[in-house]
């Protein structure tokens, strides 16, 4: 997808933050359509700060942001500032260096949200461009572009992919109810939401008993977006709906090493209970993100989203921080990071079993 200027577009740009924050309206856009690349927004602006083109970063194969925006520039790009939240690559890789496309474009001043820690980056671009006398900015809304870009930078950073963990409750905290039903604890917006978390996921991943008392489909729905690649810890039976996937009877840590190097830059954990306190327990859990619906189960009967012993004291309380709260419709969304430095009440870490997977 690429974007040029257009009537919902500002006309100016009048501080380097509101550059980087047009930029970011790009990249969000495209956010689903460019792993394992990152998904990039860049802005060409005039000297006066005139907004002259934008883009953002094609599927593989295509235009990074910056050739799309400087291409749309054309000759307007000489003597302009270009506004990139991402450092601009310096490496031939399937395109082209992009800063060598800047210094043939003119290009006087960029400004950079962040720069990229993928070892074929790694600063060469901004030393590419200032040995051409450009000038360079780089830090220019950080934080925000940091979160956006979050799911890729822990991927060039670690090799593994970004662990989302995502569950629907009642306000008790019961995902089921005791004969077993679930559908729906939470309203169509928190299902769409849900759904939109899928797209943007490179892979999902359920229990074998998910598969076989649901039997999900595990595709994107209410939303346009790509599925995710489907994974089942253990195995699912060849009618299925899950199928094609991939079955595993590995350890968590290898499964992420093996999504990381396919270059799967997010993956959704969906359950069930047992499935999440593995991950849990393993430490291996970057954000939950639970829809709570105002609705109670009563009682201690129904299924709970995490399975195993509870905390026998409050010095054994897993915790984490909130990040992030909205009002879906009737629910509530929380986002919340956990402390990787806490301990859950069973240390017990998954058992690796040998590792057997299979496409079907």
């Amino acid at each position: 997808m690429t974007t040029n200027q257009h009537d919902d577009l500002p006309a100016q740009v009048a501080t380097d933050a509101a550059g980087i924050r047009l930029a970011m309206d790009q990249a969000s856009a495209v956010r689903n359509t460019t792993a394992p690349n990152p998904w990039v927004g860049a802005v060409v602006a005039s000297v006066e700060g005139r907004v002259v083109a934008c883009g953002a970063t094609e599927p593989p194969g295509g235009r990074h942001a910056e050739i799309v925006a400087l291409d749309a520039a054309g000759e307007a790009s000489r003597g302009a500032t270009l506004y990139v939240t991402l450092e601009p690559c310096a490496h031939h890789g399937r395109t082209p260096p992009c800063t060598d496309a800047i210094v043939r474009a003119g290009i006087q001043r960029v400004v950079i949200g962040v720069t990229d820690p993928d070892q074929q980056v790694g600063g060469r671009g901004v030393q590419a461009l200032r040995t051409a006398g450009i000038d360079v900015v780089i830090g220019v809304e950080a934080e925000a572009v940091a979160l956006q870009l979050r799911s890729y930078l822990h991927h060039r950073t670690t090799g593994r992919p970004y662990v989302y963990c995502k569950v629907a409750t009642s306000l008790d905290g019961g995902t089921a109810a005791v004969d077993g039903s679930s559908q729906w604890i939470t309203g169509q917006e928190s299902r769409t939401d849900g759904h939109r978390l899928r797209a943007a996921s490179g892979a999902i991943v359920v229990g074998a008993g998910t598969v076989r008392i649901d039997d999900p489909s595990l595709t994107v729905r209410h939303v346009e977006g790509p599925d995710p690649q489907r994974i089942v810890l253990g195995s699912a039976a060849a009618d299925a709906k899950v199928q094609p996937c991939i079955e595993w009877d590995g350890s968590l840590e290898d499964l992420l090493d093996d999504l990381g190097r396919r270059g799967v830059l997010q993956v959704l954990v969906e359950g069930g209970a047992t499935v999440i306190r593995s991950f849990l327990d393993a430490r291996l859990v970057d954000r939950m993100v639970v829809y709570m619906a105002p609705s109670l189960f009563f009682g201690s009967e129904a299924h709970p989203f995490v399975a195993g012993p509870s905390a026998r004291s409050m010095d054994r309380l897993w915790h984490g921080r909130f990040e992030r709260v909205d009002r879906l419709g009737a629910d509530i969304r929380i986002e919340m990071v956990p402390d990787h430095q806490c301990s859950t009440p069973n240390e017990a870490k998954p058992k690796s079993p040998s590792k057997r997977e299979s496409e079907v």
